[in-house]
Protein backbone atom coordinates (compact mmCIF):
# COMPACT_ATOMS: atom_id res chain seq x y z
CA UNK A 1 0.00 0.00 0.00
CA UNK A 2 1.74 2.92 -1.28
CA UNK A 3 -0.92 5.47 -0.66
CA UNK A 4 -4.68 5.92 0.19
CA UNK A 5 -7.24 8.59 0.00
CA UNK A 6 -9.28 9.01 2.73
CA UNK A 7 -12.57 10.49 3.68
CA UNK A 8 -15.56 10.93 5.82
CA UNK A 9 -18.39 13.16 6.38
CA UNK A 10 -17.94 15.19 9.82
CA UNK A 11 -21.99 15.20 9.96
CA UNK A 12 -22.54 11.90 9.85
CA UNK A 13 -22.70 10.87 13.56
CA UNK A 14 -20.20 8.49 14.57
CA UNK A 15 -21.38 5.64 17.22
CA UNK A 16 -19.00 2.57 17.27
CA UNK A 17 -16.16 0.50 19.18
CA UNK A 18 -12.59 -0.36 18.45
CA UNK A 19 -10.55 -2.90 20.30
CA UNK A 20 -7.09 -1.33 20.09
CA UNK A 21 -3.36 -3.23 19.58
CA UNK A 22 -1.27 -4.00 23.04
CA UNK A 23 0.52 -1.23 24.22
CA UNK A 24 3.90 -1.15 21.98
CA UNK A 25 6.08 0.35 25.05
CA UNK A 26 4.31 -2.15 27.61
CA UNK A 27 4.89 -5.13 24.93
CA UNK A 28 8.44 -4.25 24.52
CA UNK A 29 9.46 -3.94 28.08
CA UNK A 30 7.77 -7.29 29.32
CA UNK A 31 9.43 -8.84 26.48
CA UNK A 32 13.32 -8.60 27.49
CA UNK A 33 11.76 -9.04 31.36
CA UNK A 34 10.71 -12.74 29.69
CA UNK A 35 13.61 -13.51 27.55
CA UNK A 36 15.86 -12.24 31.11
CA UNK A 37 13.65 -14.58 33.73
CA UNK A 38 11.75 -16.72 31.56
CA UNK A 39 8.99 -17.82 34.13
CA UNK A 40 5.94 -15.73 32.82
CA UNK A 41 3.70 -15.91 29.82
CA UNK A 42 2.57 -12.30 28.31
CA UNK A 43 -1.22 -11.72 27.09
CA UNK A 44 -2.76 -9.23 24.84
CA UNK A 45 0.73 -8.39 23.22
CA UNK A 46 1.02 -6.26 20.34
CA UNK A 47 1.22 -7.12 16.99
CA UNK A 48 3.08 -4.10 15.86
CA UNK A 49 6.04 -4.30 13.83
CA UNK A 50 8.60 -3.41 16.56
CA UNK A 51 7.48 -5.72 18.67
CA UNK A 52 7.68 -8.46 16.11
CA UNK A 53 11.43 -7.28 15.82
CA UNK A 54 11.93 -7.59 19.54
CA UNK A 55 10.71 -10.86 19.59
CA UNK A 56 13.23 -11.88 16.73
CA UNK A 57 15.97 -10.32 17.63
CA UNK A 58 15.49 -11.86 21.31
CA UNK A 59 15.50 -15.50 20.04
CA UNK A 60 19.50 -14.55 18.52
CA UNK A 61 22.58 -15.70 19.89
CA UNK A 62 24.86 -15.02 17.67
CA UNK A 63 25.40 -13.20 13.79
CA UNK A 64 23.46 -10.15 12.88
CA UNK A 65 19.97 -8.52 14.05
CA UNK A 66 18.23 -6.14 11.90
CA UNK A 67 15.99 -4.41 13.62
CA UNK A 68 14.97 -2.00 10.78
CA UNK A 69 13.10 1.30 12.32
CA UNK A 70 12.32 -0.18 15.90
CA UNK A 71 14.46 2.77 17.66
CA UNK A 72 13.01 0.68 21.52
CA UNK A 73 14.49 -2.37 19.80
CA UNK A 74 17.44 -0.79 19.40
CA UNK A 75 18.36 0.99 22.81
CA UNK A 76 16.39 -2.34 24.94
CA UNK A 77 18.30 -4.38 22.92
CA UNK A 78 21.87 -3.26 22.97
CA UNK A 79 21.37 -3.46 26.77
CA UNK A 80 20.25 -7.09 26.76
CA UNK A 81 22.78 -8.32 24.67
CA UNK A 82 25.34 -6.74 26.77
CA UNK A 83 24.56 -9.23 29.54
CA UNK A 84 24.66 -12.46 27.60
CA UNK A 85 27.59 -13.85 28.23
CA UNK A 86 28.64 -16.23 25.25
CA UNK A 87 26.54 -14.48 22.26
CA UNK A 88 28.22 -11.79 20.24
CA UNK A 89 25.78 -10.04 17.79
CA UNK A 90 26.05 -7.30 15.45
CA UNK A 91 23.18 -4.93 16.09
CA UNK A 92 21.90 -2.54 12.69
CA UNK A 93 18.84 -1.09 11.62
CA UNK A 94 17.58 0.99 8.59
CA UNK A 95 19.99 4.08 7.19
CA UNK A 96 17.57 6.46 9.59
CA UNK A 97 18.41 4.32 12.79
CA UNK A 98 21.78 4.80 11.89
CA UNK A 99 21.55 8.45 12.52
CA UNK A 100 19.71 8.58 16.01
CA UNK A 101 22.15 8.28 18.29
CA UNK A 102 23.23 5.47 20.86
CA UNK A 103 26.35 7.09 22.42
CA UNK A 104 25.25 7.92 25.93
CA UNK A 105 23.63 4.29 26.38
CA UNK A 106 26.55 2.75 25.58
CA UNK A 107 28.52 5.29 27.24
CA UNK A 108 26.93 3.79 30.39
CA UNK A 109 27.01 0.31 29.37
CA UNK A 110 30.85 0.26 29.36
CA UNK A 111 31.30 1.89 32.02
CA UNK A 112 29.36 -1.20 33.54
CA UNK A 113 32.06 -3.37 31.90
CA UNK A 114 30.07 -3.79 28.73
CA UNK A 115 31.86 -4.89 25.70
CA UNK A 116 30.50 -2.74 22.50
CA UNK A 117 31.91 -1.21 19.59
CA UNK A 118 31.20 0.69 16.67
CA UNK A 119 31.33 -0.51 13.04
CA UNK A 120 30.52 2.85 11.31
CA UNK A 121 30.09 6.02 12.39
CA UNK A 122 31.44 6.82 16.30
CA UNK A 123 28.49 7.28 18.65
CA UNK A 124 25.42 5.88 16.16
CA UNK A 125 24.30 2.35 14.64
CA UNK A 126 25.44 -0.67 13.74
CA UNK A 127 27.02 -2.19 17.03
CA UNK A 128 28.96 -5.34 17.61
CA UNK A 129 28.32 -6.11 20.79
CA UNK A 130 29.71 -9.30 22.81
CA UNK A 131 27.91 -10.29 26.46
CA UNK A 132 29.57 -10.32 29.84
CA UNK A 133 28.81 -10.28 33.01
CA UNK A 134 28.21 -6.57 34.15
CA UNK A 135 30.16 -6.18 37.30
CA UNK A 136 29.62 -2.39 38.18
CA UNK A 137 26.65 -1.72 39.75
CA UNK A 138 26.59 2.07 39.76
CA UNK A 139 25.55 4.68 36.24
CA UNK A 140 25.47 8.23 35.60
CA UNK A 141 23.23 9.70 32.67
CA UNK A 142 21.74 13.10 31.46
CA UNK A 143 18.42 13.01 32.65
CA UNK A 144 17.22 15.22 29.91
CA UNK A 145 17.70 12.28 27.46
CA UNK A 146 15.37 9.74 25.73
CA UNK A 147 13.81 7.87 28.42
CA UNK A 148 14.47 4.41 26.44
CA UNK A 149 18.01 5.06 27.47
CA UNK A 150 17.16 5.29 30.88
CA UNK A 151 14.32 2.14 31.06
CA UNK A 152 16.98 0.35 28.74
CA UNK A 153 19.50 -0.13 31.57
CA UNK A 154 16.50 -0.39 34.11
CA UNK A 155 15.03 -3.59 32.62
CA UNK A 156 18.65 -5.10 32.89
CA UNK A 157 19.28 -4.51 36.13
CA UNK A 158 17.10 -7.04 37.99
CA UNK A 159 19.89 -9.51 36.01
CA UNK A 160 22.83 -8.05 37.55
CA UNK A 161 24.66 -9.65 40.67
CA UNK A 162 24.00 -6.46 42.58
CA UNK A 163 21.70 -4.88 40.84
CA UNK A 164 21.86 -1.25 39.85
CA UNK A 165 21.49 2.34 40.58
CA UNK A 166 21.49 4.99 38.06
CA UNK A 167 22.23 8.67 39.07
CA UNK A 168 20.26 11.31 36.72
CA UNK A 169 22.02 14.50 36.48
CA UNK A 170 19.68 17.45 35.60
CA UNK A 171 16.17 17.70 35.03
CA UNK A 172 14.42 14.37 34.21
CA UNK A 173 12.40 13.80 31.52
CA UNK A 174 9.70 11.97 30.14
CA UNK A 175 9.27 10.46 33.58
CA UNK A 176 5.51 8.61 32.75
CA UNK A 177 7.46 6.22 30.75
CA UNK A 178 10.15 5.56 33.22
CA UNK A 179 7.41 5.03 36.14
CA UNK A 180 5.92 2.75 33.34
CA UNK A 181 9.33 0.69 33.27
CA UNK A 182 9.26 1.00 36.98
CA UNK A 183 5.47 -0.18 37.46
CA UNK A 184 6.45 -3.66 34.72
CA UNK A 185 9.16 -4.45 37.52
CA UNK A 186 7.26 -3.72 40.65
CA UNK A 187 4.55 -5.97 39.00
CA UNK A 188 6.88 -9.26 39.19
CA UNK A 189 8.35 -8.39 42.89
CA UNK A 190 11.87 -6.82 41.84
CA UNK A 191 12.24 -4.09 44.29
CA UNK A 192 12.74 -0.43 42.55
CA UNK A 193 13.56 3.15 44.41
CA UNK A 194 12.55 6.14 42.22
CA UNK A 195 12.95 8.93 44.09
CA UNK A 196 14.06 12.77 42.70
CA UNK A 197 17.47 11.91 40.51
CA UNK A 198 17.82 8.19 41.91
CA UNK A 199 16.90 4.93 40.71
CA UNK A 200 17.42 1.94 42.38
CA UNK A 201 16.63 -1.21 41.52
CA UNK A 202 17.50 -4.63 43.36
CA UNK A 203 19.01 -7.83 41.79
CA UNK A 204 15.96 -10.50 41.41
CA UNK A 205 15.84 -13.78 43.06
CA UNK A 206 13.45 -16.00 40.56
CA UNK A 207 12.62 -18.15 44.14
CA UNK A 208 10.60 -14.14 44.42
CA UNK A 209 9.11 -13.59 41.30
CA UNK A 210 5.31 -12.71 41.86
CA UNK A 211 3.51 -13.18 38.68
CA UNK A 212 3.10 -16.12 35.96
CA UNK A 213 1.00 -14.21 33.54
CA UNK A 214 1.12 -10.47 32.72
CA UNK A 215 -1.56 -8.57 30.50
CA UNK A 216 -0.38 -5.63 28.06
CA UNK A 217 -2.85 -2.63 28.36
CA UNK A 218 -3.93 -1.58 24.84
CA UNK A 219 -2.00 1.39 23.81
CA UNK A 220 -2.86 4.96 24.87
CA UNK A 221 -0.62 6.65 21.59
CA UNK A 222 -3.36 4.73 19.57
CA UNK A 223 -6.03 5.74 21.25
CA UNK A 224 -4.76 9.73 20.84
CA UNK A 225 -6.16 8.89 16.89
CA UNK A 226 -9.85 8.30 18.13
CA UNK A 227 -9.73 11.06 20.13
CA UNK A 228 -8.64 13.26 17.17
CA UNK A 229 -11.75 11.41 15.26
CA UNK A 230 -13.91 12.38 18.10
CA UNK A 231 -13.17 15.90 18.48
CA UNK A 232 -13.38 16.50 14.47
CA UNK A 233 -16.71 14.62 14.45
CA UNK A 234 -20.05 16.24 15.13
CA UNK A 235 -21.68 16.33 18.65
CA UNK A 236 -22.99 13.55 19.62
CA UNK A 237 -20.51 11.33 18.22
CA UNK A 238 -18.85 8.37 20.64
CA UNK A 239 -16.41 5.44 20.67
CA UNK A 240 -15.64 3.30 22.56
CA UNK A 241 -11.52 1.84 23.34
CA UNK A 242 -10.25 -0.95 24.71
CA UNK A 243 -8.87 -2.50 27.18
CA UNK A 244 -8.01 0.76 28.14
CA UNK A 245 -7.61 1.27 32.02
CA UNK A 246 -7.83 4.69 34.31
CA UNK A 247 -4.68 3.21 36.26
CA UNK A 248 -2.73 2.91 33.24
CA UNK A 249 1.04 3.40 33.79
CA UNK A 250 1.00 4.93 29.95
CA UNK A 251 2.17 8.62 30.09
CA UNK A 252 -0.10 9.10 27.19
CA UNK A 253 -3.20 8.52 29.69
CA UNK A 254 -3.26 12.20 29.87
CA UNK A 255 -5.25 12.36 26.60
CA UNK A 256 -7.96 12.10 29.08
CA UNK A 257 -7.43 15.67 30.34
CA UNK A 258 -6.00 17.19 27.05
CA UNK A 259 -9.00 16.50 24.82
CA UNK A 260 -11.38 18.52 27.45
CA UNK A 261 -10.19 21.76 25.70
CA UNK A 262 -11.83 19.81 22.19
CA UNK A 263 -14.31 19.08 23.79
CA UNK A 264 -14.58 15.05 24.25
CA UNK A 265 -15.60 13.78 27.32
CA UNK A 266 -13.85 10.09 29.11
CA UNK A 267 -15.76 7.80 30.47
CA UNK A 268 -13.55 4.95 32.18
CA UNK A 269 -15.64 1.47 31.83
CA UNK A 270 -14.98 -1.72 32.80
CA UNK A 271 -11.93 -2.33 30.83
CA UNK A 272 -12.62 0.43 28.15
CA UNK A 273 -13.02 4.04 27.87
CA UNK A 274 -16.10 5.69 25.92
CA UNK A 275 -15.10 9.33 24.21
CA UNK A 276 -18.16 11.55 23.61
CA UNK A 277 -18.04 14.70 21.72
CA UNK A 278 -20.04 16.61 23.99
CA UNK A 279 -18.86 20.49 23.35
CA UNK A 280 -17.14 23.09 20.70
CA UNK A 281 -13.54 23.75 20.80
CA UNK A 282 -13.01 27.11 22.31
CA UNK A 283 -10.90 29.22 19.59
CA UNK A 284 -10.44 32.38 21.16
CA UNK A 285 -6.98 31.95 22.65
CA UNK A 286 -4.36 29.08 21.53
CA UNK A 287 -3.88 26.29 23.79
CA UNK A 288 -0.64 26.12 25.49
CA UNK A 289 0.75 22.45 26.76
CA UNK A 290 3.67 21.27 27.93
CA UNK A 291 4.40 17.67 26.46
CA UNK A 292 7.59 16.66 27.93
CA UNK A 293 6.45 13.92 29.76
CA UNK A 294 3.83 12.92 26.56
CA UNK A 295 5.49 13.64 23.35
CA UNK A 296 4.77 11.30 20.79
CA UNK A 297 0.70 12.57 21.05
CA UNK A 298 1.95 16.04 20.17
CA UNK A 299 1.25 15.63 16.54
CA UNK A 300 -1.84 14.04 17.00
CA UNK A 301 -3.27 17.07 18.80
CA UNK A 302 -1.53 19.77 16.83
CA UNK A 303 -3.63 18.16 13.80
CA UNK A 304 -7.17 18.47 16.10
CA UNK A 305 -6.11 21.67 16.09
CA UNK A 306 -5.81 22.97 13.28
CA UNK A 307 -8.89 21.23 12.14
CA UNK A 308 -10.79 22.75 14.82
CA UNK A 309 -9.52 26.02 14.08
CA UNK A 310 -7.88 25.98 17.36
CA UNK A 311 -4.24 27.88 17.60
CA UNK A 312 -2.07 25.73 20.20
CA UNK A 313 1.83 26.46 21.47
CA UNK A 314 3.46 23.00 22.18
CA UNK A 315 6.58 22.53 24.25
CA UNK A 316 8.75 20.30 25.40
CA UNK A 317 9.22 18.38 22.24
CA UNK A 318 12.97 18.43 22.41
CA UNK A 319 13.26 14.95 21.47
CA UNK A 320 11.29 14.90 18.58
CA UNK A 321 14.17 15.60 16.11
CA UNK A 322 15.47 12.24 16.33
CA UNK A 323 12.83 9.96 16.20
CA UNK A 324 11.52 8.08 12.80
CA UNK A 325 11.98 11.45 11.12
CA UNK A 326 12.73 14.77 12.11
CA UNK A 327 8.81 15.22 13.31
CA UNK A 328 8.94 18.81 14.21
CA UNK A 329 10.07 19.72 10.65
CA UNK A 330 7.81 17.12 9.04
CA UNK A 331 4.87 18.95 10.89
CA UNK A 332 5.51 22.33 9.55
CA UNK A 333 5.88 21.06 6.15
CA UNK A 334 2.61 18.77 5.90
CA UNK A 335 0.50 20.95 8.31
CA UNK A 336 1.17 23.59 6.09
CA UNK A 337 0.34 22.15 2.86
CA UNK A 338 -3.50 22.07 4.37
CA UNK A 339 -3.25 25.48 5.21
CA UNK A 340 -1.58 26.17 8.74
CA UNK A 341 1.05 28.90 9.60
CA UNK A 342 3.16 27.23 11.69
CA UNK A 343 6.62 27.58 13.57
CA UNK A 344 8.99 25.51 15.28
CA UNK A 345 12.05 25.59 17.46
CA UNK A 346 14.75 23.06 18.79
CA UNK A 347 11.51 21.86 21.28
CA UNK A 348 8.18 23.42 20.40
CA UNK A 349 5.76 23.84 17.68
CA UNK A 350 3.46 26.72 17.36
CA UNK A 351 0.60 26.45 14.89
CA UNK A 352 -0.21 30.20 14.81
CA UNK A 353 -2.68 30.17 11.73
CA UNK A 354 -5.34 27.28 12.49
CA UNK A 355 -7.18 27.92 9.45
CA UNK A 356 -7.70 24.36 7.18
CA UNK A 357 -7.84 24.93 3.03
CA UNK A 358 -10.90 22.98 1.07
CA UNK A 359 -8.35 21.52 -1.08
CA UNK A 360 -7.11 17.97 -1.16
CA UNK A 361 -4.01 17.57 0.58
CA UNK A 362 -1.19 15.13 -0.55
CA UNK A 363 0.44 13.91 2.73
CA UNK A 364 3.91 12.47 3.16
CA UNK A 365 4.82 10.27 6.35
CA UNK A 366 8.83 10.18 6.26
CA UNK A 367 8.68 6.32 7.46
CA UNK A 368 7.29 7.53 10.47
CA UNK A 369 3.57 5.50 11.61
CA UNK A 370 2.35 8.33 13.84
CA UNK A 371 2.58 10.55 10.44
CA UNK A 372 0.00 8.71 8.66
CA UNK A 373 -1.67 8.21 11.49
CA UNK A 374 -2.05 11.96 13.23
CA UNK A 375 -3.01 13.12 10.05
CA UNK A 376 -6.00 10.54 8.74
CA UNK A 377 -8.62 12.18 11.15
CA UNK A 378 -8.36 15.47 9.40
CA UNK A 379 -10.40 13.38 6.27
CA UNK A 380 -13.19 14.73 8.43
CA UNK A 381 -12.64 18.54 7.19
CA UNK A 382 -10.71 17.89 3.82
CA UNK A 383 -9.96 14.65 1.64
CA UNK A 384 -6.51 13.57 2.33
CA UNK A 385 -3.76 11.58 0.13
CA UNK A 386 -1.76 9.64 2.75
CA UNK A 387 1.53 8.48 1.12
CA UNK A 388 3.42 5.23 2.42
CA UNK A 389 0.36 4.28 4.24
CA UNK A 390 1.52 0.96 5.56
CA UNK A 391 4.01 2.35 7.08
CA UNK A 392 1.39 2.26 10.30
CA UNK A 393 2.93 -1.32 10.58
CA UNK A 394 5.16 -0.09 12.99
CA UNK A 395 2.92 0.59 15.38
CA UNK A 396 -0.41 0.01 14.46
CA UNK A 397 -1.09 -2.82 11.62
CA UNK A 398 -4.60 -2.67 11.51
CA UNK A 399 -5.29 0.90 11.18
CA UNK A 400 -6.46 1.36 8.23
CA UNK A 401 -9.03 -1.62 9.16
CA UNK A 402 -10.42 0.09 11.82
CA UNK A 403 -10.89 3.06 10.12
CA UNK A 404 -12.97 1.39 7.29
CA UNK A 405 -14.75 -0.74 9.97
CA UNK A 406 -16.01 3.00 11.58
CA UNK A 407 -17.08 4.44 8.20
CA UNK A 408 -14.21 5.93 6.66
CA UNK A 409 -13.80 5.47 3.26
CA UNK A 410 -10.61 4.30 2.03
CA UNK A 411 -9.23 3.55 -1.56
CA UNK A 412 -5.67 2.61 -2.40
Amino acid sequence: MHAVKIYKDQNQTLNDSVRLTGSKSESNRLLILQALFERFSIDNLSNADDVKVMKKGLQTKSGTVDIHHAGTAMRFLTAYFATQKGSKVELTGSSRMKERPIEILVNGLRHLGAKIEYLEKEGFPPLQIQGTELTEYRVSLPADISSQYISALMLIAPSLPKGLEIDLVGKVTSVPYIKMTQGLLQSLGIEVLFQNNLIRIEPLNLEDLMVDKMVVESDWSAASYYYSIVALSSLGSSIELSVLKESSLQGDRVLATIYESFGVRTQFLKDKVRLEKIDTADTSAPLTLDLADAPDIAQTIAVTALGLGVCCDLYGLHTLPIKETDRLNAMKIELEKCGAKVRITADSLHLELAQISSNEAEIDTYQDHRMAMAFAPLSLRIPLQINQADVVSKSYPDFWEDLKRIGFQLSH
